[in-house]
């Protein structure tokens, strides 16, 4: 069982950056990653992905604001989040997740970001 432990989430004025990484306990080399988020009242969605083989998807939303990257050998996966904005704040999740016979996925426990108008 993979398990993902995020850091690097805080409190922010808009326009600032954060960095958030996600450190897996085993090698994520034949996984694919992403970062979800969920506000207050909100569904959790997809803010960004990045496959194995590092294709990347991002939400709309944060297109040209976000990058998502991993670094294998450190089994960490980053979101640099640049320009935010106050609708950026929710709880960030790690996520991971392969396929075999069916769909095998792990979740981190969350980290905040808050970003203030």
């Amino acid at each position: 069982q993979v398990q993902l432990v995020e850091s690097g989430g805080g409190l922010v004025q808009a326009g600032g950056s954060l960095r958030l990484s996600c450190a897996a306990s085993e090698s994520i080399f034949s996984i694919n990653m992403g970062w979800y988020r969920q506000a207050p009242g909100k569904q959790r969605e997809l803010v960004a992905g990045i496959t194995s083989g590092g294709s990347t998807v991002y939400a709309d939303s944060v297109k040209g604001r976000f990058t998502i990257s991993r670094d294998n050998a450190k089994n960490t996966v980053y979101l640099e989040m640049n320009s935010l904005k106050p609708e950026d704040t929710a709880v960030y999740y790690c996520n991971a997740h392969y396929y075999g016979t069916w769909k095998i996925e792990y979740w981190g426990q969350g980290t905040q970001v808050t970003v203030s108008s």
